[in-house]
């Protein structure tokens, strides 16, 4: 059984995001997105709050489950028992940093891999960090995000 998992921290999800798991879950048998927990960030949601929006947006996925990790990727990918991680490059600027971390938990975690899918043109633009910019100014993020989250984050500017 091929187990992936399909780690970041979705603050917010984007269309991009989305895409990218619609794309990962056709090759594996099993896709776990995993939202990362990290309390040194400063995140507009809270991780139950991404876990539920992911689950929502990807109950017609039969074989992806959402779950939530703090720590090392590698820990977590050990205890899931994932031998496959899916990375998104969105662009060339991308791929460095991944490259890098893929060979790195590699070293840590042999059974581990790492696969990279490319960014559909329409979404290689879009960044959780754009879309927070934009939300906090007002402007429109139907483009960027699935339309059941855009409410979430507009509600979360206006508090």
């Amino acid at each position: 059984m091929k187990r992936a998992i399909y780690p970041g921290s979705f603050d917010p999800v984007t269309k991009g995001h989305i895409d990218v798991i619609e794309r990962s879950a056709k090759l594996v048998d099993e896709l776990v997105v995993g939202v990362l927990n990290n309390s040194a960030k400063n995140s507009l949601f809270l991780v139950d709050e991404r876990v539920s929006m992911l689950k929502e947006l990807t109950s017609s996925l039969p074989n992806v489950t959402i779950d939530s990790f703090d720590g090392l990727l590698v820990d977590f990918a050990k205890s899931i028992h994932a031998t496959i991680v899916v990375r998104g490059l969105r662009a060339v600027t991308d791929f460095e940093y991944e490259l890098q971390i893929a060979q790195t938990n590699h070293e840590v975690y042999n059974d581990i891999e790492t696969i990279f899918l490319t960014t559909r043109l329409e979404y290689a633009y879009i960044s959780s960090t754009i879309v927070k910019e934009f939300a906090s100014h007002g402007g429109d993020i139907s483009h960027f995000v699935p339309e059941p989250v855009i409410e979430r984050i507009y509600a979360k500017y206006r508090k």
